[in-house]
């Protein structure tokens, strides 16, 4: 092979190299959503915008889903004292999947004040699919119990996912819809691999060093060759 035709298929591979590099499919995004959540309380009708963030990271054959809530939400006419609101909600399933995933949390931590907005803990569940394909989750229904009254919040802008990711079903496709529960809330146990931007952005580096490997290595097949011719 002349060195013409030799440099001009290094740069055939080279080309091919970063092409797959940079189409390379993330298997997770995740943005804030603004959620415009219309409460039904005791004292009568609410309203309330609330960024959310949904997060998911893979354990074991599902995922721990952790909702989380940057603003509060509603408000009381009295004190709640420390122990005595609890929270709970849905997060929606969309896209391969369908049907609800349950989060819990602990109650609050630190009484909260009368007449201002209930900052909401994080909230966690978890979510095994049964489908493969790419799985949206949007806030759903957020729930608030305190002082023997129930309070349900709904979100009424029609929001958009929080959180996509790209799910394998055990055993394959198929199914009626993902498996669902709740948790205790917190970030306690041992650190898992996130399935975010970030983890995206790792996997798009070792498959960009697996292809570049592959490119160094017909480098040196073409130079080993046409030193033998």
């Amino acid at each position: 092979m002349s060195n013409r035709k030799r440099t001009a298929a290094l740069v055939t591979v080279a080309a091919l190299a970063g092409s797959v590099v940079w189409t390379a499919a993330p298997v997770a995004t995740a943005q804030v959503v603004d959620v415009n959540y219309a409460c039904k309380t005791p004292i009568g009708d609410k309203s309330a915008v609330s960024p959310i963030d949904i997060k998911g990271v893979k354990s074991g054959s599902g995922y721990r889903i952790t909702m989380s809530w940057q603003k509060g939400v509603s408000s009381s006419p009295v004190e709640l004292g420390k122990g005595s609101m609890n929270p709970s909600a849905t997060i929606t399933l969309g896209g391969a999947d369908s049907g609800t995933v349950a989060v819990t949390g602990p109650a609050n931590q630190a009484a909260i004040p009368e007449n201002t907005p209930i900052k909401i803990n994080d909230l966690s569940g978890t979510y095994t699919p049964r489908k493969s394909g790419k799985v949206t989750f949007t806030a759903g229904t957020l729930t608030i119990k305190a002082l023997g009254t129930t309070t349900t919040c709904t979100p009424a802008n029609s929001p958009g996912p929080s959180l996509t990711l790209d799910v394998t079903a055990a055993g394959g496709t198929g199914g009626t819809g993902g498996s669902a529960s709740g948790g205790s809330g917190g970030s306690g146990g041992a650190a898992l691999p996130q399935t975010g931007p970030e983890d995206s952005a790792v996997a798009l580096g070792t498959l960009g060093g697996t292809v570049l490997l592959l490119g160094a290595a017909g480098t040196l097949w073409l130079t080993r060759r046409n030193q033998l011719r």
